[in-house]
């Protein structure tokens, strides 16, 4: 019997309804998703937005934004995926998520438009451009004053940049991932997250890599968007990086020529700090508060004391997070390359000396060989595991072998299918205690270890 929305008690009853109506698997582009928005009476218009894209960093920069714009009185909302712990997460109104019910509403109006439409019902859209479509009815609905909207899959293709009045766009750092989509160079990478620019809307790039600051200028003039790298909007000094804490001086560098003849906020040396640990984070908070500069042309709100207020406030767990001090034990969601390398530095550099057992298990589609690799300059011991129930997983033996031929001690490698237990093994022989590789690690982990450490049975 088909599950109603009016049956629906919990987020995974409706993650049920929506993989049901979905199309199977990852299909760029945007005309399915498209024809069901605009038989919606087109949401996606009805609110202003940031729009975040790039490789790494999305999610804690969309974070920044969020809070920053929360800060300064505005009611936001801030979309972004995957989940962590709860499905309620990917969209937060006011930093609160969403009962199930209202999820619901939008879900049965969805599922009635999909029915009575033949081409949807032939060609429907893909699970995330259901809940996409869905997060838009919700912002509309519940009249939020400007969204902060996380890309899922690249950029140009992605349901999010059907989004009609973007009012900004961050890019993060890019780097090699989702290969089989977006292409096998990072130039071709780069291009469809740069697509997403808009015509007279500022767009503020981290600058990471360098060598692809060229072809954001490029991609900016032809599209006629207004282009800023981090470093001419603001300069980053006095930089402190400790455990569960980060401080740096930012001065804002704007000047006429980078104004364009707009009138940006005018602020003083900021002395920004945060709770998101991790030299990386200088660079997506720095993006994130470029941002705010520039927005605040249009949403006067954004004070000098708001965006400190704001950076001081973020929180975005599972990304070197540090949930435990006997033994340390870290939490991170790296997943690719560029991920694993700030992982790596900053263990290097909070954690010299000192032993360090990772944890690590991830998907099969990413590139664990090189990871692996990677994540010996940080490691002296190395269990794998897997994400329980998760068919996506690789195997804890599969990447134990992959470990063993990139480098590691056969001695110093262990498979541990539990994922649970081998953060205990590691917790109880190192004074460091990794768990990483990917956020569906980490979101089957969180809350069980959490439980476990109230408990003290770990």
């Amino acid at each position: 019997m088909k599950m109603m929305s009016t049956d629906i008690a919990n987020f995974e009853q409706l993650e049920d309804l929506f993989t049901r109506l979905a199309s199977p698997g990852i299909r760029p582009g945007l005309e399915r998703v498209g024809r069901l928005l605009d038989l919606l009476g087109n949401p996606e218009s009805k609110f202003p937005a940031v729009h975040v894209v790039g490789t790494n960093g999305k999610g804690s920069t969309a974070a920044f934004t969020e809070r920053m714009l929360r800060e300064s009185g505005y009611r936001t909302a801030l979309y972004t995926s995957p989940h962590l712990e709860s499905p309620s997460e990917r969209l937060l109104l006011n930093g609160e998520a969403l009962p199930v019910e209202e999820w619901a509403e939008c879900a049965r109006i969805i599922e009635d438009t999909m029915i009575e439409d033949r081409e949807l019902t032939g060609d429907p859209p893909t699970f995330f451009e259901l809940v996409t479509a869905a997060a838009f009815m919700l912002c509309e609905r519940e009249g939020v004053e400007i969204a902060v909207v996380e890309a899922g899959l690249g950029g140009r293709l992605d349901a999010t940049n059907m989004l009609k009045d973007v009012r900004l766009t961050l890019v993060t750092s890019i780097s090699m991932d989702h290969t089989e989509f977006l292409g096998d160079t990072i130039e071709l990478i780069a291009k469809e997250k740069f697509a997403v620019m808009r015509s007279g809307v500022p767009a503020i790039f981290s600058g990471n890599p360098p060598e692809l600051s060229h072809l954001f200028f490029d991609t900016a003039s032809r599209l006629g968007a207004v282009p800023l790298v981090v470093d001419e909007v603001c300069a980053a000094d006095n930089v402190h990086s400790l455990p569960g804490s980060l401080s740096y001086t930012c001065t804002l560098r704007l000047d006429d020529g980078a104004c364009r003849g707009r009138e940006w906020l005018s602020c003083p040396a900021l002395e920004i700090r945060t709770r998101l640990a991790g030299l990386h984070q200088v660079e997506n908070s720095s993006l994130a508060v470029s941002g705010a500069f520039l927005l605040s042309s249009q949403f006067g709100g954004l004070t000098c004391e708001s965006i400190v207020t704001g950076v001081s406030r973020t929180e975005w767990p599972g990304r070197f997070e540090i949930v435990d001090d006997s033994p340390v034990t870290i939490l991170d969601g790296a997943h690719n390359t560029g991920g694993v390398a700030r992982l790596v530095e900053n263990i290097k550099s909070m954690y010299a000396g000192r032993t360090v057992g990772l944890v690590y298990g991830c998907m099969k589609d990413k590139p664990y060989n090189e990871c692996l690799s990677m994540l010996r300059e940080a490691g002296s011991r190395l269990w794998c595991t897997q994400v329980p129930g998760n068919p996506r997983s690789a195997a804890a033996e599969t990447l134990a072998r992959a470990a063993i031929e990139a480098g590691w001690g056969q001695d110093d490698v262990l498979a541990l299918p539990d994922p649970i237990e081998a953060l205990r093994e590691a917790r109880l022989a190192s004074e460091v205690a990794v768990c990483c590789g990917s956020l569906y690690l980490v979101g089957f982990t969180r809350p069980r270890l959490r439980r476990l450490l109230e408990e003290g049975a770990v």
